[in-house]
Parts: C-alpha cells; sequence; structure tokens
C-alpha cells in the first residue's frame, strides 16, 4: 500500500511545484529535510503534525504547541497512526529529533 505525504492526502497544493505555493507558500513539511522517512514520508510529509506553518482547515498553522490539538483529530494524522500502526514515531521522539538540530 502507498503511503500519502500531507499535500498528497490533503491536496493542498503547498508542495514544491504545487498550484498553491504563489498564493499560500511552500509548505515546510514538503522540504523538512529533519524529518525525511519518518514514518515512510518524504520530507515531514507524513509528520506534518510537529511542523510549524502546515496548513489546517484552509489555514496556516502556527507553532506546534498552538496546532497540536487539532492535529490530533486530523484525518491525515489518524490514518498515518494506523497505518504505521507500531511502527508510528511518537510525536515527543519527532520534537527532539527538531530540537537536536
Amino acid at each position: 500500500m502507498s503511503r500519502l505525504n500531507c499535500w498528497e492526502f490533503k491536496r493542498c497544493g503547498r508542495e514544491p511545484g504545487g498550484s498553491r505555493i504563489y498564493e499560500m507558500g511552500i509548505c515546510p513539511a514538503s522540504t523538512d529535510t529533519i524529518l525525511d522517512g519518518i514514518n515512510g514520508g518524504i520530507s515531514a510529509g507524513r509528520a506534518c503534525w510537529v511542523v510549524a506553518g502546515t496548513m489546517c482547515n484552509g489555514l496556516v498553522q502556527g507553532s506546534f504547541a498552538r496546532k497540536y490539538k487539532d492535529c490530533g483529530i486530523c484525518d491525515f494524522y489518524n490514518a498515518v497512526k494506523e497505518e504505521e500502526q507500531e511502527s508510528f514515531m511518537m510525536t515527543v521522539d519527532l520534537l527532539r529529533m527538531i530540537d537536536t538540530h
């Protein structure tokens, strides 16, 4: 089964070359190299919930602390969690990875 990245799942158009980069900018999840490969994604495409500046409900979101509650009920977050099951990378571990870079 193919693992979709957030921009593919949500069809936001903010990935490099995407249809909405001129109005919304390139999403930091699509270019974040620190989290490349996490949960089988490209860049932070399957760990977007820990990246500031990603989009939710049509709006660019701020810091992790401000957006995480919404991310916990996101259909994409829950799909990744279900797909990865035991190998799902825990949020606290992702934040540690970001913090050490």
